[in-house]
């Protein structure tokens, strides 16, 4: 039922241009990812050729990954795990995108069109927002912030270990070398663009006068954030080419070029 003060338009919208594109495009990314790294973090396999480790497999915390000297083996969990060690590591950098507020819009739109795109009329006769289990999760999204920020410390740690050889000599670079240090920019870019971490630093601060520092960095997160969709895209594109590198070296279907 229209309010009497609003016009009765019987049409889900008027707009006339492609505006089913852009929710289709994103669901067809999210969905070749989703199937990528499902493949890849279940496979077990060739996710270590030295001194290069796959993002999925890092840091490893049962006993039943590869062996890699200097590398970021912890078995914590010992033995008693037999599936993937990628299973245990994952749920961080993924439960960090789920909740993400970009991520959020890209897959409300893509995959459940509530909504499909501005102006346009969503198919759910009813909305209760994220109040309800199991999108009441989302709200988690900064302590998922909390867990995003030691995994990529851990992953630039293992992005200078890629400075060594496959005799783990150190002075070397090689091709993997320089895909692994654009992932790990795009990783903290993405990482420190997002909205909580915006808050984090600027946020219930009653005067930015009295703290110069916290405004300063506040200010730069900010323009980090106005690119947080290009950023939230760029990073997931370049960790799964981090971890496909990985696999062709791994699996011998390709010789990492070595620079020096």
């Amino acid at each position: 039922m229209h309010h009497p003060t609003r016009a009765a338009i019987a049409a889900r919208h008027l707009r006339t241009d492609r505006w089913w594109l852009a929710p289709a495009v994103t669901a067809g990314g999210l969905l070749a990812f989703i199937v990528y790294s499902t493949w890849r973090a279940f496979s077990n396999a060739d996710y270590y050729a030295a001194p290069y480790v796959s993002p999925f497999y890092s840091p490893c915390l049962a006993d039943n990954c590869a062996p890699m000297r200097n590398g970021p083996n912890w078995e914590i969990l010992g033995s008693w795990w037999g599936l993937s060690p990628a299973l245990l590591i994952l749920i961080f950098p993924l439960g960090f995108r789920l909740t993400c507020y970009y991520y959020r819009k890209a897959y409300y739109r893509g995959f459940w069109a509530s909504p499909p795109a501005c102006a346009v009329a969503e198919p759910h006769r009813k909305y209760s927002g994220e109040t309800r289990f199991p999108l009441i999760m989302q709200n988690i999204h900064r302590y998922f912030f909390y867990a995003a920020v030691p995994v990529a410390g851990i992953l630039t740690y293992d992005t200078v270990l890629t400075f060594r050889d496959e005799h783990y000599a150190w002075g070397h670079m090689g091709l993997g070398s320089l895909i692994f240090l654009v992932n790990i920019a795009l990783i903290w870019a993405y990482t420190l663009s997002c909205h909580s971490c915006r808050h984090i630093i600027g946020g219930r601060l009653r005067h930015f006068s009295k703290h110069p520092v916290r405004y300063r960095l506040w200010g730069w997160v900010g323009r980090l954030n106005a690119r947080h969709m290009l950023l939230a895209w760029a990073s997931l594109i370049s960790v799964a080419a981090c971890d496909f590198y990985v696999y062709l070296v791994a699996s011998g279907a390709f010789d990492d070029p070595r620079f020096f």
